[in-house]
Formats: C-alpha cells, structure tokens, sequence
C-alpha cells in the first residue's frame, strides 16, 4: 500500500491479507458501478472516494460501470451526470464500462445454465411465484414449471429473447433451493421480458438481465478483484458467488464481494426514489436543487469537491449504519472555503446610513483585504461615500447593555473605513426606521495610523456604499428537512418533515467588485456566511445561493430545544405541589408554550418514549406534549401512544387521568380511541376516591358520547 504508517480501515485489512495469502498486485482491479436511474447522492460520495480512493493508494485501475439492467428507468441524462460528478470529484477512471456490452455473454451463459438444468422458465403469476416462494419463516415449495424439460426451457428462453411473449408471462429463474434460509437463494429471477427502449441497445433485446445476475457476472468480465458494496447487498453474497461459481474459470481472477455501512445524513434523504419524488412532486426544483443531497445540487449550492472529500475521509468506512450529522459536512466546507473564498461586504436587509459630516458627492476608494486567511489573495478598492447600506440589525434605537453594534450615542466602527456615531433617525408614518444619521470622525480611518484609527470601539459593522451597490437575488437556503431522520418514522411520510422555510428568496446589495462574479465563483459575504455564484445569473442580474452560515445555527437551536424541554421537566412537578386551579393553569401554559416551539419530532418523540412510565410528573409530561406539540397522537409510534394512554388511565393522579381523557376526547380517529372504552367505563362506573369534579365531567361527557 502507497503509506503503511496510516491505520487501516477493514477494507483495506481485507485487501492486505488477500495480497498476503497470494493475489497479485497487478491484479488489483476495482470499480464504482452506479445504475443511471437518478443523480448521485452525498452517500455515492463516500463509496466513489472509497474505490477511487483504493485505486489510489493501490496504484490499481478503477473501472466506472454503468449497471444499465433497467431500461424502464435508465436515461442517457443520468450517465451523463454521473460523469460529470465522478469528474468533479477529482477522480479519473480507467475504463468506462457498461452491464449491457455484457448482454450477449450473460445470455449465452443463461443458456448454459439452462442446459445444466440449473435454469428453468417459469411460467407462474408474481402473485403466485410470491405464495410460492414462502416466507423467512416458512420454507418455499417448487414451481409447477421447476421440472420443465432442457429443452423446452431453451424454446421458451430463446421465444423470449426474440419478443414473442407479454411482459410478465414467463421469467428466467434459477434452480437453486426453495428451501434455503436465504430468501434470495429461492430460485431467484435471471431474467425478465421487457419490451422498452434501452438507452444504448436500443430496441435490440426484449430480456433484461436482473441485477444479481448481472453485477456478478459483470466483475467477474472486467477483471475485478473487490467488489465493495453496502450492506443491505449482504444477504446477496451468497448468491452472488453461486453465480459465480457455475461460469468460473479458475485461471481468472474471481471477485469478491465484502459489504461496508451506509452513512446516512441528518435532515435530508438519500434514497434515489424518494429524491425523484421530491422533484417529480416539485418539492424542489430538479435534481440539482441547492437543498437536494445529491452532488449536483451540493456543487450549485457552493461546496467544493475538496469538502466532499475531506468528508467521506472524515466519516470513514464503518460495518454499521450510521446518521451522520449534517453539521460534520457543514465543518468541512467552512473549512475549505475560510482557506479559499474572498471575503466581500454585501447587506441583504438594508437599512439606509447616513454620514451628515461627509461631504456630499466626495467618494473614497478604501483598501480591503480580500482573505486574511491566505497571504497571497491580496487587497482591493471599495467605494466610501456619504450614504450606505447597514444590516438592519446592525441597529437599535434603545440597545441593552451587551449590544455591541450601533446605537444612539454609541461608536462603532465601518469596516476598512471610520468609526462612526450615532445621532439621530427618521421613521415612516408607521414607525420603521427608514434612515440612521450618524457622524463620523475624519481622523479614524482604517489602517491610516493615526491616534484616532487606534481607537477601540465595542463592534465593526459590514457596509456597501448606496451609490455603487450592485442588486442581487439572494436565495437563503437551510436544511431541507426540520427533523434529522425524516424517513426513519413508520408512522409517518417523510414529505411531513418537508421544511416550509428551506428557502428564501430576499433582494440584497453586494460591493461593485461582484458585478463580474461567474458562476459557482464564492465569497464569504462578512458576518453573513458563505455564498456562491448561481447558474441563474446574467450580465444583467446576479443570483447568489447561501452555502453555509459562518456558525452552525441548527446546533444552537437544537440545544436550546433539549434545554427547553429539560427545564419544563423540572417545572412539572410543581404542578402537583401548588394548591390552586390558576396555579397549575399557570404552569400547564407555560410549559405548553415551550412544547409548542420545539420543532425536532425526533426530540419530541424520544422524550414521550422516556416519560412512559409509573411517575406522574413523567405521564403528565407526555400528555402535555401530545396536547401542546405541533404533532397529533397518531404521528407517534402507536405501541407508545397505546402504552402511554392506558398507564396514565390508571395513573394514581386524577390530573393525569384527565389530562388522558381530554386528549383522547380530541383524538378524530374513533377506531383508535375506542380501544381505551373499557378503561374509561371502568373510570366511569367505579371513580377513584381522588377523582376531581373536573375528571368526573370529563368522563360523564366521554360515556355520552
């Protein structure tokens, strides 16, 4: 290997030991074999920094192989874009390979299986085949046609081949075990008939390949010694190696198939079926939307194919499904582009600044540097003139103690320019701030020298002068999705965690130095974040997409989440403690309010999974967020609403108990709630000694109904 003194992964010990037990170096070969059925997601990434990052370190080829077995949702604009993001990544493959230059050799081999009576045609119904082939549970039987003659199976193959048969009314399976543990080992499907247009073959072949069949055979063609793969392929080793073995020439290299973990990302999606819903259904718009987790749409959003790297390093290779943060990526295209991007002032919630002292029609053109971060970016000229644009936040008319940016009597300083200081503002009819006048001290610019410059002053405010500011669309993205798995609940459509504010579309003012910006061109805009340069910009008109903010913003607000509901734990037990109806009423709000803003389900849900229990303080808790979060009872797992509901209708407090009743009350799904009619009828007809008047008249109401 390139570099010993790094610790292997266990793809890599594999590897080694197979070079140690005999395999050749020479005889390394690898591959990344996508099917063009949709764009390369943040998950491909990883496996094409793997392989390709193998063929490095190995110095060994890697083939791109296009597993095109499925002309029903293959098209030549998916192979172009993966060729273009495998590219973009920074990886060269060595030969461009296809499964359908193989489809001739696959056949003819089917046909060799057939004559082994190792292949049959199977003439049954799915629904039938699907009765037939048993459960992981229960063992398979045999086809009615498993015991088809040689050569009636060669007639049929062949009258399949040439487009004499429907789709669907034979198949192409082989004779392997109906009994096998393995669901997979069950006769699989070799081929199925299929009269669709191919996006290379055309018209030419009415049976496609399966996948097993052909992935297999396809390595084993190419020369491949390791076929890595993820780990949901780890039922299919064994009949992948059964394949194998029935056209195996031991001179050749065999493949092998070893499996590593899928690294999900938080707050967003990878499967390639929800992500074409997402843009068939215009949740996004198109596969390179900047808040899709494919590659494309990462490149246009503004991260780096050097980010992308780093990260794939960064997570690693693991045995284990994994959700990985999304703020891990985040970190590394921060860290890239803190190296690499120009930093450039632009305000997009202007708020116009006036400098009375400045003389008018004067303008200066200030030095600013363009990245302290790299010594060779160098400086360039901003215009300073008497009116500029300031971030509206950047001011308050009445500040706290700890407000470090502009106020009424305060100095602060402009970047690259003076310090100023507030005066005065004008406000319109409805008493927005529409300008802010402040003076400035001549004697205090920016790197001059001067007593003055030296000056501390408590904050530097971002600024663009309203003469020479140029217009731009600036499109505010975040994370897609509000919840960090958002297809891990079963009770729940991945699309309810769409995020309604995932973007943003805001008018700001950039520097004039921008005016020329080229696409996918980016710039750290100062105290803002990180933006790139968006495909939808002209001569005319600038487009700016948001990559990334200069902090994790989500972190933040997931902290004071947990917070949020740590503290309104802390607070439920007074509610039993206080003697009063608006006491507890009191206490029911405010916790109710602070249910109310937590948006991650996720942290809803895990904190009802932990507060079922025989504590009251925990049961009455649960119902709070049932009753207060922005998510109804049947959103959650059902065992645990179940659960939840009948231990707190037996709880020993008559609060819980009606807090239950209420809730269930407002439940619309009447099959749900008459599970619990015998718990209420017991209440009903036999009430605690503690029952509260309240309780009884819930329950009198309930029982009427």
């Amino acid at each position: 290997m390139a570099s010993e003194e790094k610790s292997l992964n266990f793809i890599e010990q594999i590897i080694e030991e197979d070079l140690k037990s005999g395999l050749s170096q020479n005889k390394l070969h690898f591959r990344f074999p996508p099917e063009p059925n949709g764009y390369l997601h943040i998950g491909h990434a990883s496996s094409i920094a793997l392989n390709f990052g193998l063929g490095i370190d190995y110095q060994s080829p890697v083939n791109l192989r296009f597993d095109d077995t499925n002309p029903e949702k293959e098209e030549q604009e998916f192979v172009d874009a993966i060729k273009k993001d495998v590219e973009w990544l920074g990886y060269n493959w060595s030969e461009e390979r296809y499964a359908s230059d193989y489809f001739q050799q696959l056949y003819d081999w089917a046909v060799l299986l057939i004559k082994k009576d190792k292949a049959y045609v199977d003439s049954q119904s799915s629904e039938d085949m699907a009765i037939q082939k048993g459960t992981p549970s229960t063992i398979g039987t045999d086809s009615p046609y498993r015991n088809r003659s040689v050569e009636e199976n060669l007639g049929l193959f062949e009258r399949m081949k040439n487009g004499e048969f429907e789709a669907g009314t034979h198949i192409l399976r082989a004779k392997i075990d109906m009994k096998s543990t393995n669901m997979l080992m069950r006769d699989p499907i070799m081929y199925r008939i299929l009269h669709r247009h191919h996006h290379r073959t055309g018209d030419d072949w009415k049976i496609y390949p399966m996948y097993d069949w052909a992935h297999g055979q396809s390595d084993y063609l190419e020369g491949i010694s390791h076929s890595f793969c993820t780990l949901e392929f780890l039922p299919h080793r064994e009949l992948y190696d059964w394949f194998l073995d029935q056209i195996i020439d031991e001179n050749q290299v065999r493949p092998k198939q070893r499996e590593f973990a899928r690294r999900n990302l938080s707050h967003t999606v990878v499967s390639k079926r929800k992500l074409q819903q997402l843009v068939k259904e215009k949740h996004v718009n198109g596969w390179d939307d900047p808040r899709m987790s494919t590659i494309s749409g990462l490149r246009r959003r503004g991260y780096t194919a050097a980010s992308l790297r780093n990260f794939a390093n960064t997570i690693g290779i693991a045995k284990r499904d994994n959700l990985i943060n999304v703020s891990v990526l985040e970190f590394c295209i921060r860290e890239d582009l803190n190296k690499i991007a120009p930093r450039v002032m632009a305000v997009l919630d202007p708020v116009k600044l006036v400098i009375t002292n400045y003389p008018e029609g004067k303008e200066e053109w200030l030095e600013a540097e363009n990245n302290q971060e790299d010594e060779n970016a160098g400086f360039r000229k901003v215009p300073f003139s008497r009116e500029l644009y300031i971030e509206r936040e950047d001011f308050l008319e009445e500040a706290p103690a700890k407000f470090f940016r502009l106020t009424l009597g305060k100095e602060v300083r402009l970047k690259n320019a003076y310090i100023i200081k507030g005066e005065s503002i004008i406000k319109d009819s409805e008493g927005n701030i529409t300008e802010i006048h402040v003076t400035y001290d001549t004697d205090s610019l920016s790197g001059s020298g001067t007593e003055s410059s030296q000056r501390k002053v408590s904050g530097t405010l971002h600024w663009v002068s309203i003469s020479h500011a140029v217009e731009a669309e600036v499109r505010m993205y975040d994370r897609l999705f509000t919840d960090e798995a958002p297809d891990s609940y079963k009770e729940k459509n991945f699309l309810d965690f769409v995020n309604p504010n995932s973007l943003e579309i805001i008018t700001g003012f950039v520097e004039p130095s921008l005016a020329t910006a080229q696409n996918e061109d980016k710039f750290q805009f100062q105290r803002l974040g990180y933006f790139t340069v968006d495909k939808d910009s002209t001569t005319s008109k600038l487009v700016f997409n948001k990559t990334v903010g200069l902090k994790d913003a989500w972190e933040e607000k997931g902290k004071k989440e947990e917070n949020s509901i740590n503290n309104s734990l802390k607070e439920i037990n007074k509610y039993f403690k206080v003697e009063t109806k608006p006491e507890r009423i009191a206490i029911e709000s405010a916790i109710g309010a602070s249910i109310a803003t937590i948006s991650s389900f996720s942290l809803l849900q895990n904190s009802l999974k932990k507060n079922i229990n025989n504590n009251k303080g925990s049961l009455l808790f649960a119902q709070f967020i049932l009753k207060y979060s922005n998510w109804k009872s049947t959103d959650f797992e059902e065992d645990d609403i179940k659960k939840l509901y009948t231990m707190s209708l037996r709880s020993e407090s008559t609060y819980v108990r009606s807090k239950a009743l209420l809730n269930l009350r407002d439940i619309e799904d009447l099959n749900f709630r008459n599970q619990f009619e015998d718990e209420i009828l017991k209440l009903y007809s036999n009430p605690p000694k503690n029952a509260s008047e309240r309780e009884n008249e819930i329950l009198a109401e309930m029982v009427k109904k």
